[in-house]
């Protein structure tokens, strides 16, 4: 539903993809980008009709507020009147609509719930939805409702019925250390699945456990050191998070209950944490290699093929953008030294002259921080199991997603026997770490590379052109007849869409292809 990007970022060749569903965009008039939108909200105009108040918003005035030229929209909990913003949608008009005068939390969240609506809205700020009491369904005796939520027992019930078993928790102590312990009771569980942030006295664990996270959520009762440890018994599912004591003393209790604690709860919203910069470096002539630190107490590995969101403050307004980070593993010809620790993220990043974010981003300098998200993404690593050919396809900095994909495949899939990468540019200049990727498929003989470029100089002895059946007919071929194979494409849409199509021409079924598309 609603949207961040303007029309000139990313711009309408952008190359950076993430792995999310896809959506499609509509033309804005002159002078409805994402900046003329921030100029509106600070030139102190009235834009939700109300002088300034804010109201309690019951549900049947919320329904009254249906039309384009008055357009209230519900999201949890808070009313915005977003008919001024109508025009400035990049999504379009009708998709604003599909939730006027209701509740659109739940369209919001299947679209971008990154989206930082509360900051890109706040000037239409009608007010707050009025509290309707909740009615507990299917229960023999009547249990009590507080301020409209229900007790934790019935929500835990409800999620037994739709989705995982609800994790527990326990805690023990030494003389200088304090392990939470908790049981998710599943077996897929793996370092990836915990994210942990300590800020200040607040204490929070997320595990994430399918379509939901099981929340711990404390301050703590004493203070804690700064590093911070986890570990996975994957087979039985089992997190240990150690603490250290900042004095050696006894705890009577562990801390006192936060938003969400000891509740399993479906995936919504995103928690950030400020990530230091230290250090970028130009990789081509418009692409940089961002290097940013974790907070000392902060846990978050990014799973293969998902991707962050990184949140700066321009103008006013928070915006935000999704970047899939690399690996380390081609870093070894970057001029300044690669620091090999799992504090560290690294993301390869196109800068936009003309753009709104990645100027901002560039601009940064050393020591100064982002903000940057819980991982999202829907890559499952269950589609390399018994893989022998890994095919990716990419253009430009829809190579991001690959590098740790084929990282992963040449050092973790015993079955595999090709993994081909055919990596489409513009231009020689554009192709992101050439000589590494030329390096490796010489070091194993599992890699080939090919890079297409499409506006090659006179010099240019490589395939030419733009992604097409020729191209791919010849370059798709199994390494044996029936062979299991994955193909994965990421790029700019039109690139992407007329892939998945040349690639289901040549009889490549839907589970035999993966897209990342922004």
């Amino acid at each position: 539903m609603l949207n961040v990007p303007s029309q000139s970022f990313p711009a309408p060749s952008s190359q950076q993809r993430v792995a999310s569903g896809g959506r499609s965009k509509v033309p804005l008039k002159q002078g409805r980008s994402l900046m003329d939108w921030i100029r509106l909200t600070k030139s102190g105009k009235d834009l939700t009709g109300l002088k300034g108040r804010l109201i309690e918003v019951t549900e049947e005035e919320l329904k009254k507020h249906n039309k384009k030229d008055d357009c209230w929209i519900c999201i949890r909990g808070l009313v915005y009147n977003v008919s001024p913003y109508m025009e400035y949608h990049p999504g379009g008009e009708d998709e604003l609509m599909k939730a006027a005068g209701s509740d659109g939390t739940d369209l919001f969240d299947q679209v971008h719930r990154w989206v930082n609506y509360e900051s890109m809205l706040k000037e239409c700020l009608v007010g707050r939805m009025a509290i309707k009491p909740a009615v507990p369904k299917d229960y023999r005796e009547e249990k009590k409702v507080v301020n409209g939520m229900l007790p934790k027992s019935q929500v835990t019930d409800a999620l037994a019925k739709e989705g995982p078993r609800s994790p527990s928790y326990d805690w023990f102590q030494t003389d200088s250390l304090v392990t939470i312990v908790i049981y998710t009771k599943q077996k897929d569980i793996n370092l990836d699945s915990v994210i942990v942030d300590h800020q200040d006295d607040s204490f929070r664990a997320e595990i994430i456990i399918k379509d939901y996270s099981y929340i711990i959520h404390l301050g703590l009762s004493h203070e804690i050191q700064e590093d911070l440890s986890v570990r996975v018994v994957e087979n039985v599912g089992k997190i240990e998070i150690v603490l250290k004591k900042k004095e050696n003393t006894s705890w009577k209790r562990l801390g006192h209950p936060l938003e969400n604690h000891d509740s399993l709860v479906p995936k919504k919203g995103l928690h950030y944490r400020k990530c230091q910069l230290i250090s970028k470096e130009g990789v081509t002539h418009d692409t940089k290699l961002f290097c940013l630190m974790l907070p000392p107490s902060t846990h978050l590995q990014v799973p293969i093929g998902q991707h962050v969101y990184l949140k700066l403050p321009i103008t006013g307004t928070e915006i935000v953008k999704p970047y899939t980070p690399v690996s380390d593993f081609l870093l070894s010809e970057v001029k300044e030294p690669v620091i090999l620790n799992n504090k560290y993220i690294y993301f390869l990043i196109k800068i936009y002259p003309a753009g709104l974010f990645t100027p901002e981003l560039d601009h940064l300098q050393i020591g100064d921080f982002v903000s940057v998200s819980n991982p999202e993404g829907n890559f499952k690593i269950s589609q390399f199991q018994e893989l022998e050919d890994l095919i990716l396809l990419a253009a430009g900095t829809g190579f991001t997603p690959m590098v740790k994909i084929l990282t992963y495949a040449l050092t973790n899939i015993p079955s595999l026997r090709k993994v081909k990468l055919m990596f489409f540019n513009k231009t020689e200049d554009d192709i992101i770490w050439r000589s590494q990727l030329e390096k490796l498929a010489f070091k194993d003989k599992r890699f080939d590379v090919e890079f297409v470029v499409s506006a090659p100089t006179s010099e240019w002895n490589g395939k030419r052109g733009h992604i097409s059946p020729a191209l791919l007919s010849e370059f798709l071929k199994r390494s044996l007849d029936k062979s299991k194979v994955l193909v994965c494409i990421c790029g700019p849409t039109p690139f992407t869409e007329q892939g998945i199509r040349l690639l289901h021409d040549l009889n490549f079924s839907k589970d035999e292809i993966h897209s990342f598309t922004a």
